[in-house]
């Protein structure tokens, strides 16, 4: 853009710095979009096939646990070659008597009654379970898992626990992005914001975040989520704070994508009202919704948890805080540094695509048990 060769008026500097400024906001979202388009249209690594025919028990209850089952079940069908669908309310042991299945893979199975796994183990199926919660239901999970021939958890800390129980075989296995729900939009984003948080409102993202508002709402931030009416101060912000709303994971995605940052503060492993973790069983693994911001091309500042590192590289593929002061710090930082901001972003889908989607976690599984 050419500038006039005199001298200019304040206002005229003003309108000119505008524009400038308007230019540079306009190539740095276009170049953005432009790389998440071609990262996002790259092919995932090719998977064998395996010639085997899994029974997929699907958990039976719903949202937000559907989107998880239509991962699960899209994953397994491009894997496998035969997949029967059922889930928890079905009779298992009718259904395998006449498909015979070489597995049954069961997602949560708080539901399942546990005498028709019995009977399957009896006629020589194998069986499986991926457990959806862990560590916040173990005092559920304890009962169960004895009766799989495998256990799957998504949280590092549980492995030992479950062996401890007499578990011969469990496996740590992270859930995944599922891409067909979280990828980049790769056009002009109908969402515009600077921060965002979607998530329930547990008690301790609660006081998290309560005394941070003054100043997270200085940026156009948006909070969606269950709960957040436990926030005392939620009406002064409107529909910044949207409340009592389940989205989709497309709804969530676009969200994502649309953000400059999105926070990711996991619940605690401690809450009396809604845990069920009476052995206090502490969380190290990194949550789904982990997975899910990074897929749709976003800067993710995530608390600190101890695994995290296994996943992704703190400082170049995610940033993690480990107060609410290095938090905001970080958002004032990244907020005024663009190609820092994007090229961590960057980095963090392409290290989705190649490692952690729900293709690659359901082959880890199906190599585990049949090699």
């Amino acid at each position: 853009m050419p500038i006039p060769p005199y001298p200019l008026t304040v206002a005229e500097e003003e309108k000119l710095r505008g524009r400038l400024t308007g230019f540079k906001g306009g190539y740095d979202e276009g170049y953005l979009r432009g790389r998440l388009a071609i990262l996002n249209g790259r092919v995932e690594e090719p998977l064998p096939v395996r010639n085997i025919h899994v029974m997929y028990v699907a958990s039976g209850k719903g949202y937000p646990y559907s989107p998880l089952d239509d991962a699960v079940l899209s994953s397994l069908q491009s894997l496998t070659t035969e997949v029967t669908v059922t889930d928890v309310r079905q009779n298992l042991v009718e259904l395998a008597a006449v498909k015979r299945p070489d597995l049954v893979l069961v997602l949560d199975g708080m539901d399942l009654p546990l005498d028709q796994i019995a009977t399957l183990r009896e006629s020589g199926i194998r069986t499986a379970i991926w457990l959806t919660d862990d560590p916040y239901y173990t005092d559920f999970t304890v009962k169960i898992v004895n009766h799989y021939d495998y256990v799957f958890t998504l949280e590092r800390n549980c492995i030992d626990f479950y062996k401890g129980l007499g578990c011969a075989e469990v496996h740590y296995l992270p859930f995944g992005a599922h891409r067909d729900h979280y990828r980049p939009t790769i056009t002009r984003s109908p969402v515009v914001r600077d921060i965002s948080f979607i998530g329930s409102a547990y008690w301790n993202r609660v006081d998290f975040f309560r005394p941070l508002m003054p100043e997270l709402m200085e940026f156009n931030t948006v909070i969606n989520g269950i709960w957040w009416d436990r926030l005392p101060e939620a009406p002064m912000y409107g529909e910044r704070i949207e409340i009592g709303k389940w989205m989709t994971p497309q709804e969530t995605a676009t969200a994502y994508s649309g953000s400059k940052i999105v926070i990711n503060l996991h619940r605690s492993h401690i809450d009396d009202v809604v845990n069920n973790n009476t052995l206090l069983i502490p969380a190290a693994s990194p949550n789904p919704r982990t997975f899910e911001i990074a897929a749709s091309g976003t800067l993710q500042l995530c608390d600190a948890r101890e695994d995290l590192g296994s996943f992704y590289k703190p400082g170049e593929e995610i940033e993690t805080f480990s107060n609410p002061q290095e938090l905001m710090d970080k958002i004032r930082f990244y907020l005024s540094h663009e190609e820092e901001r994007r090229a961590i972003a960057l980095r963090a889908l392409e290290r989705t695509i190649k490692d952690h989607t729900y293709n690659k976690r359901l082959n880890q599984l199906l190599t585990v048990i049949f090699g």
